[in-house]
């Protein structure tokens, strides 16, 4: 089948989840699919490219704005119907090229990721189907119900509203619906009774399986408590903030050899500049560049344990399954773990408020034979149910029967 792929990034270095999803997806899709892979990315990416060549037919390229957040562009969605993550996501010279495209070229299966791309493409047959990794409209109102600024709020809450009505709308228009987590299918059924979803899960990236060695990670003394993460996502900088704030003071009393480093894209930018004081009390941001895959493999093998005390929704959260899958036992809230098929107190351990998280994280450190459980148990599930080579078929099915039903 000859399949279009429209993604907000270049799906490669897989540094981030998308990334690291749409990779090997289209790695193992290719065996069997002709993908033109469509990119809106930022200046400087394009030298990436290359590697997605080897799986694609045709990588075309569009450049989005390098300052997503400008005055133009709020004061657009101000008179827009569309929310700001239409707008500032949007490429004017897309939807002209595509729809050329779409004359030159036969497409059996248009596959979108993330909905907010959907406005890009032209008015067509061809059968569309369109996975959203994350629910948009409630990871902005979970950051708005937190907002002191009285003035703004109403502003915000508009917008999430706008979120609401296009990422539903797109929904229902899709050919099918995919979803990451059974949690996520339950929403959009909500939003929008009678719609197909399908659910295709995350997995973590494939490079960090290699780094299973428990009995390393059991001898340290000086453990070192880690999040690794992208920090242009407010619920990565919200479970930052009260990792450093809250969290790691608790374990640093009772444990004081522990140390506690916050990695990735944005560490300092984002999370850093709201917790700056807390740096001298071991609490270490480190910025990873977006084309470092090797250094977030390093973070996984130098890690003690990986805590993620998450609040915000999020889809699933592939930096937790590439802990699991790295041999790095996990503790985080039952919002970090939602749509991961993983059991509590076998798998990974789940706490909800602050102190619960430093008291699990610390029964870790000190229960070597809790610690060898819960990362034996974590390495086998990842085996058992978060395979790219499986998923990709999962995946393949949807389009092959989204393409018979058209």
């Amino acid at each position: 089948m000859k399949i279009l792929m429209l993604t907000l990034y270049l799906p490669y270095p897989t540094n981030s989840g998308g990334q690291i999803r749409s990779y090997n997806l289209i790695k193992h899709l290719s065996k069997k699919h002709e993908i033109t892979l469509v990119s809106f990315i930022k200046k400087g990416e394009e030298k990436f490219a290359g590697e997605l060549k080897k799986y694609c037919k045709d990588v075309v390229l569009f450049y989005r704005s390098e300052k997503p957040f400008t005055f133009s562009k709020v004061l657009k969605t101000g008179f827009s119907l569309y929310p700001f993550l239409v707008v500032r996501n949007y490429c004017p010279e897309a939807k002209p090229a595509l729809e050329k495209m779409l004359k030159e070229q036969k497409f059996d299966v248009i596959h979108v990721e993330t909905f907010y791309l959907r406005p890009h493409l032209p008015d067509t047959n061809i059968p569309i189907v369109l996975v959203d990794q994350t629910i948009e409209f409630q990871v902005y109102s979970h950051y708005v119900s937190q907002m002191r600024n009285l003035f703004l709020k109403p502003f915000y809450f508009v917008d999430v509203l706008k979120l609401r009505y296009w990422e539903t709308r797109f929904w229902k228009e899709a050919s099918r619906v995919v979803a990451v987590s059974e949690a996520d299918r339950t929403v959009m059924r909500g939003c929008a009774p009678g719609i197909k979803v399908d659910i295709i899960p995350n997995a973590p990236g494939e490079e960090l399986s290699e780094l299973y060695h428990p009995e390393e990670k059991i001898k340290v003394k000086n453990p070192l408590i880690f999040y690794q993460s992208n920090f242009l996502w407010m619920q990565n900088v919200e479970g930052a903030v009260v990792l450093a704030k809250e969290v790691f003071p608790l374990i640093k009393k009772a444990y004081p050899t522990a140390k506690c480093r916050i990695i990735g894209q944005n560490a300092r930018a984002n999370a850093h500049m709201k917790v700056n004081e807390l740096e001298k009390e071991g609490v270490e941001f480190v910025e990873q560049d977006k084309a470092d895959v090797d250094a977030v493999v390093a973070s996984y093998k130098e890690g003690t344990i990986f805590v993620a005390p998450l609040h915000g929704p999020g889809g699933t959260r592939l930096k937790i399954l590439g802990a699991m899958s790295a041999g790095v036992p996990v503790v985080t809230t039952s919002v970090g773990a939602k749509g991961l098929e993983v059991v509590n107190g076998r798998d990974i351990l789940i706490g909800e408020t602050s102190e619960e998280i430093a008291n699990l994280t610390l029964k870790l450190i000190k229960d070597k034979k809790l610690f060898k459980k819960i990362v034996i148990n974590a390495k086998k599930l990842i085996k058992e149910k978060y395979d790219w080579s499986v998923i990709a078929n999962d995946l393949s099915q949807i389009y092959e029967q989204t393409a018979r039903k058209d």
